[in-house]
């Protein structure tokens, strides 16, 4: 528009119209010149002055407040005051400030939000699935689901969650303090869920809006400020947190309980006070809840999980609640993980941080779910609806979860959650699937380092190769002993790290968030880890070498000591693990007991130095297998100085040392039998004279057979009193004593079975505490110094004319009640223990008629691996242990204890042949006379 000077017209008016014109924004019009160029110039200043001073004050947004008000701005505010009623007429500022103020008003008038609201255009319908068998799988995959937690939990529909008594007054002056955060990137939901929650019946305290970096940013803060709420707080930056940055922001709220929800959920009325109230409840105050949750996939018939997101798989898992297959959420339900929403306490909000995440592309929801229960003990459920009334409902628009833009149906995210969540099961998160079918195998391995994995590989394969046995490895990953080379030490392809079958778990632990030189981080990765494998395994033992880092070892006992039905925790020496070959032999209820039993090693000793010490290097040369074995030295009065000497020198380095001397001389029947006492009924003491020398593998002889035939509960075997170290070559009892080969007698059934014989051993035995204990009270019955005078007289044995011997007692007692002791026998009659037939108490006495020939009595020990001797490589089953009696004929365990009772002569008369004295097994005293048929 153009504009001409009328020379007719007053000087105001054209001026009116030139100002006009500048504050309509319309194009200047040039001016024609005319004398007045002064005033034209003058005009042309105040003009230019006037527009910068106007632009400062709309940039401090304050057009009605006076100049005045602006002492910074003092210098233009006193011009414009003095210059206005000489360069501008009245009429035309007045006009001017008319124009200004509606144009202020145009720019700076509060906005509400249907100025500026979007919504989301849903232009399709529901998801739903024709596939009628699908329906079907899926349906009675989450009956079967609700039905394990309504026995082992408890179930709730909504109205039995609200009669639950709750921490939180909604109404009252302790109701809590919610803070809402919504999370928005790309989606037109802001105001959906904004006049939802300005409508909850259960006021929020705070709302946090989070745009990081979003496109739409500016106007999400638009529809922010058209709020107009103090209470409704806009959070951007350029930067894209991606999912993780809604809990880091969740950390700063002060409220009380937090609700982190997607762009994709607009929540029911009621949801924050159905939340707040069920968080407030005992049974869920430590949980994560939330409206959609997913449950992992099953295990399938050829033992590996599939996809979360197969097609037509039932194992596959649930997505809840789905929709597509007609199944909604009607009580109460634990699921693996959550998505789009999560209500929990601002506290538990820490537990996602503990961890380094697999990635930070995706996958929050698992992580959350996985370190809450892993480090929380907190679970993840989805609360129920009221299907007639969706402000119930925390989702109340469903088809959101299925836009595009949902991240699940990408296949390169659905790997990499894939990888994620069986990361976190091979890391000990206990799934529905875990929890509903509890595993059950024989050994956890552990190794810490490449070299403990390698020094445990053959025990680990002996046990994978063994039938019927399952074993898995456990490495702690990371920089420590990362899967790939240990699966490469283990000869195994280094695709076992990928697979997703039970055979090597990954634990991670380089995952820890942050460098420390804390042994804590480390101590509560491996503690943490291990107990949830410990969980859903439930091995018998958990396997590892003595030397592992310390802090190692305490986490693993840590963790095998949360599992009520019993996991061992078994340190072996490296040198040891190719010397326990036979543990995949055993049972695995025989296995949980690998520590209960306590084998203490009693020696009985006077004067023969030269034997002692070559008694205790055998000792000392043995293996232990890392077990704790306490030794004590027991002294008649008249011991000699070199024998103290001996054994004040003699370094035990495994276990206690105990001594022990008699003040007045006691003989050999109360040096042996003083000797031990049991402290429990797991409390094992082997004897051995000072003249007796053991084989390198005695010990583990010992263990072995305890485990096989005493610790399993599945072995019935209550006539076993003792283990023999020892193989007899003669047939003492009788008269003749004539030669005797087990070898050679047990051919025709296997040369190398071990045996049950009637007959105690005194060269070498460990002695079990029931039976011991009641060997001490019989004794104390029935010892007399004349041994004629004793009233039990076994037909036929060289026994009844013993004297002075503790041996003959133990016989008795044995022959009467059907008592038996087991026996190595092996070519040659090698054995773990042999006697040197040295001069003592016995051997050589003045009043022993006896002759005896040391090789009768001499035997070879053994020094190679007694296991592959054995019938089949391993001990064979308690019921084909074939039994002898006292005179070495082979007799049944019932026709042992009929010969006992036939006798009839024990410390309480019987009179039935089919009974036999049974005892109390704490104190040892006879109790009443029992059938034994």
């Amino acid at each position: 528009m153009r504009f001409s000077r009328n020379p007719n017209n007053r000087s105001g008016d054209y001026l009116e119209g030139m100002l006009s014109d500048y504050v309509g924004g319309k194009a200047k019009v040039k001016a024609t010149k005319t004398g007045c160029s002064w005033l034209v110039t003058a005009l042309t200043c105040l003009q230019l002055a006037f527009a910068v001073y106007a632009t400062i004050l709309l940039y401090y947004m304050s057009p009605s407040v006076e100049l005045r008000t602006k002492p910074e701005f003092t210098w233009a505010t006193r011009i414009a005051r003095n210059m206005k009623q000489f360069i501008i007429p009245p009429h035309v500022h007045g006009r001017y400030q008319e124009a200004a103020s509606l144009i202020t008003a145009e720019i700076f008038s509060p906005i509400t939000p249907s100025q500026v609201c979007q919504h989301e255009r849903i232009d399709f319908e529901q998801k739903k699935s024709s596939d009628v068998q699908m329906i079907k799988l899926k349906k009675e995959l989450y009956d079967e689901i609700l039905d394990f937690q309504s026995k082992i939990i408890g179930t709730e529909t909504l109205s039995e969650l609200m009669a639950m008594k709750s921490q939180w007054d909604m109404r009252g002056p302790n109701r809590p303090k919610v803070t809402v955060l919504l999370n928005h990137f790309k989606r037109k939901t802001l105001c959906s869920q904004l006049d939802s929650l300005l409508q909850q019946s259960l006021p929020f305290h705070q709302v946090w809006v989070l745009s990081f970096g979003s496109p739409n940013e500016h106007s999400l803060k638009r529809i922010v400020e058209s709020y107009n709420d103090s209470r409704i707080s806009f959070i951007s930056s350029s930067y894209d947190f991606k999912y993780y940055g809604r809990f880091q922001m969740a950390l700063q709220t002060e409220a009380d309980l937090v609700y982190i929800v997607d762009d994709d959920m607009i929540p029911g009325k009621k949801m924050l006070q159905i939340l707040s109230h069920v968080a407030g409840t005992e049974k869920y105050k430590n949980s994560v809840l939330g409206s959609i949750g997913r449950i992992l996939p099953f295990r399938q018939k050829d033992f590996t999980f599939p996809s979360y997101r197969k097609f037509r798989s039932k194992e596959a898992g649930l997505y809840l609640p789905d929709p597509a297959y007609d199944i909604t959420v009607q009580k109460i339900v634990r699921v693996d993980f959550l998505s789009s929403s999560w209500f929990l306490s601002a506290e538990l909000v820490k537990a996602l941080f503990i961890e380094t995440p697999f990635t930070f592309m995706t996958g929050e929801d698992l992580h959350l779910s996985y370190q809450l229960q892993k480090y929380r003990n907190a679970g993840s459920f989805v609360l129920p609806v009221d299907p007639t009334d969706k402000e119930t409902w925390g989702d109340s628009e469903h088809r959101l979860a299925y836009v595009s833009e949902t991240t699940v149906i990408f296949k390169d995210i659905v790997q990499v959650r894939d990888d994620q969540w069986w990361r976190a099961l091979s890391a000990g998160y206990v799934t529905q699937w875990a929890a509903m079918y509890p595993q059950k195998i024989d050994a956890l391995f552990y190794g810490h380092s490449i070299d403990e994995v390698k020094a445990l590989a053959p025990l680990l394969e002996k046990f994978r190769s063994s039938v019927g046995k399952k074993a898995y490895t456990v490495v702690s990953g990371g920089n420590f002993c990362p899967c790939e080379d240990a699966a490469a030490a283990l000869n195994w392809a280094k695709s076992v790290c990928k697979e997703r079958r039970f055979k090597i778990f990954d634990l991670q632990i380089g995952a820890l968030s942050g460098a420390s030189n804390s042994e804590v981080p480390v101590l509560q990765a491996v503690y943490s880890s291990l107990k949830g494998l410990i969980k859903i395994h439930n091995p018998s033992v958990i396997i590892t070498v003595t030397d592992i880092d310390p802090i190692v070892k305490k986490a693993l006992k840590m963790a095998s000591e949360t599992n009520a039905n019993g996991t061992a925790l078994v340190l072996l020496p490296r040198s040891s693990v190719s010397k326990v070959l036979w543990m995949a032999d055993l049972r695995s209820t025989a296995l949980q007991n690998w520590n209960r039993m306590r084998i203490s090693v009693n020696i009985i000793t006077q004067s023969r130095a030269p034997s002692l010490r070559r008694l205790l290097k055998s000792l000392s040369d043995a293996y232990y297998i890392g077990d704790e074995i306490p030794i004590s030295f027991n002294m008649d009065s008249k011991v000699d100085e070199a024998t103290i000497k001996v054994v004040d020198s003699f370094e035990w380095l495994h276990g206690p040392k105990t001594l022990r001397r008699r003040i007045i001389q006691g003989g050999l029947i109360r040096a042996v039998s003083e000797s031990w006492y049991p402290t429990s009924d797991d409390d094992f003491g082997l004897l051995l004279e000072d003249d007796i020398e053991v084989s390198p593998h005695y010990y583990l002889w010992i263990k072995y057979a305890l485990l096989a035939y005493h610790y399993d509960p599945q072995v019935s075997l209550p006539e076993l009193s003792s283990i023999s170290l020892y193989t007899p070559r003669l047939v003492e009892v009788v008269k003749e004593r004539p030669s005797w080969n087990p070898t050679e007698f047990f051919n025709r059934l296997h040369p190398n079975t071990p045996y049950l014989h009637q007959l105690p051993c005194s060269w070498g035995a460990v002695f079990f505490p029931k039976h011991w204990r009641e060997f001490y009270v019989y004794m104390n019955m029935r010892f007399t110094e004349d041994a004629k005078a004793n009233p039990v007289q076994i037909p036929k044995s060289r026994t009844n004319g013993w004297q002075a011997s503790w041996k003959k007692f133990l016989i008795d007692m044995m022959y009467l009640r059907g008592y038996v002791s087991l026996y190595p026998n092996f070519p040659n009659q090698a054995s773990f223990s042999t006697n040197h037939m040295e001069p003592g108490a016995h051997i050589s006495a003045k009043d022993n008629v006896v002759r005896h020939d040391k090789a009768d009595f001499e035997v070879p020990l053994l020094t190679k691996d007694f296991r592959t001797l054995l019938p089949n490589g391993k001990l064979p089953p308690a019921s084909k242990l074939p039994s002898l009696n006292l005179f070495n004929q082979p007799v049944s365990l019932i026709g042992l204890k009929a010969a006992g009772a036939k006798l009839g002569q024990d410390v309480l008369p019987c009179n039935n042949a089919t009974e036999i004295v049974t005892v109390d097994h704490i104190t040892g005293l006879p109790r009443q006379c029992s059938k034994f048929i």
